[in-house]
């Protein structure tokens, strides 16, 4: 003998305990609609229907829980979160050994690490 599947009806009291059960922390529609053995789309179709919906009191309204709240910044406050906010500045371009050999002869040797605006700066400071 052949089962043929019957069609279940669910009474508007369960209907709300099933979609009460969505509510909760770290319960998913698909959990709840296994437990059921109802397909998850049909409980979103209960969810969308106020009669079976969870109230807003219970849930404690998701709508005002996620609202955005007014903050005021002063400007030292925001130069300071700016200036917390930077985690890898550039790395400053440096040289470990420098050897500049002038027109007339001399040499300049520069080695350990020097950053490159310093050796720039010897250098236009040599040419006057």
């Amino acid at each position: 003998m052949t089962g043929k599947r019957r069609k279940r009806f669910w009474s508007d009291d369960e209907k709300r305990e099933i979609c009460q059960q969505t509510t909760l922390p770290r319960v998913s529609i698909a959990q709840v609609a296994q437990r059921y053995t109802v397909n998850a789309n049909l409980i979103h179709k209960w969810l969308k229907d106020p009669r079976f919906a969870p109230q807003a009191e219970e849930t404690g309204d998701v709508e005002e829980a996620n609202a955005f709240l007014p903050v005021e910044v002063s400007a030292a406050e925001a130069a300071h979160v700016q200036n917390a906010c930077v985690i890898n500045p550039a790395p400053t371009p440096s040289a470990s050994r420098v050897d500049i050999t002038l027109s007339d002869g001399r040499r300049i040797l520069v080695e350990g690490p020097t950053a490159l605006a310093s050796v720039v700066g010897l250098v236009q400071g040599l040419m006057v």
